[in-house]
């Protein structure tokens, strides 16, 4: 049912960085580029996930040389920075970037959102991308060009209450991908957007656990009476940095079976 078997090697050859890569939508990821013979750095905040991500990533078939882990907190700079040194220092160069850090601390009206708050969501969900996207990208050039893909949501199209000032800031990648992908495409760089719907994840738990799964996808909307898995966005972002996707650059590519996903 879902993309579990590899049989393409699309990114031979190739080297990805996914951020905030040791569990969910980012380790999957990190799996599935890997299996299509891309050399890949996890990264993530905590050095002990880091280790336990590579080590699952070499339970599920991938060689441990062709791995690399970094702790990086995306708002860091010096982090930021740190994260580039340690790909180009190990692996000499870097074609893919997958911005997939985020976060989602507040549940409640948009309108309680405090100052700090609000920062701290800006902070991680656009700016760390577009500074992590600014930094690489001289190095994906360098490389021979390559692609840059950030994850969005579908709450960028329709920002549910609760969770209004997250999506907010996932409206804000939309406009992110466009732009970036009109600056870099002279330098051969391509970049889109995933928009996944709700993903069985330890971050959308509270969206899904203990709940009934049609009832739960039939309230957002779903087509297909069940909630998305990582791995199918895993799949998605393979094809979007691979040659498949050679003529693809500035979208937003829904992942929600069905649900409603325009502006």
């Amino acid at each position: 049912m879902f993309p579990a078997k590899y049989k393409a090697f699309r990114l031979e050859n190739k080297v990805a960085v996914i951020t905030a890569a040791t569990n969910g939508i980012g380790l999957a990821i990190a799996e599935r580029l890997g299996h299509e013979g891309a050399r890949v750095v996890v990264s993530s905040r905590d050095e002990d996930n880091v280790k336990r991500a590579i080590d699952r990533l070499v339970s599920s078939g991938l060689k441990r040389s062709d791995l690399a882990g970094c702790t990086c907190h995306v708002s860091n700079s010096d982090d930021r920075s740190r994260l580039l040194k340690l790909t180009i220092q190990r692996f000499g160069n870097v074609h893919i970037l997958v911005n997939n850090a985020g976060i989602n601390p507040i549940f409640g009206d948009l309108l309680d959102v405090d100052e700090s708050a609000w920062d701290k969501l800006f902070d991680v969900n656009v700016k760390a991308g577009f500074m992590l996207a600014k930094l690489f990208a001289p190095e994906i050039e360098r490389s021979g060009g390559g692609s840059i893909v950030f994850n969005s949501s579908i709450g960028a199209y329709r920002s549910p209450q609760g969770i209004a000032a997250y999506g907010i800031t996932k409206t804000a990648l939309l406009g992110l991908t466009r732009a970036l992908a009109e600056s870099l495409a002279p330098k051969g760089i391509r970049v889109n957007a995933i928009a996944p719907g709700i993903i069985k994840t330890k971050m959308s738990k509270a969206l899904w656990e203990g709940i009934d799964e049609r009832k739960s996808a039939e309230a957002i909307g779903t087509l297909l009476g069940r909630l998305g898995m990582p791995e199918e966005c895993a799949a998605l972002v393979a094809f979007l940095c691979s040659s498949d996707a050679s003529y693809i650059t500035g979208e937003t590519v829904p992942v929600a079976g069905g649900a409603y996903s325009r502006l």
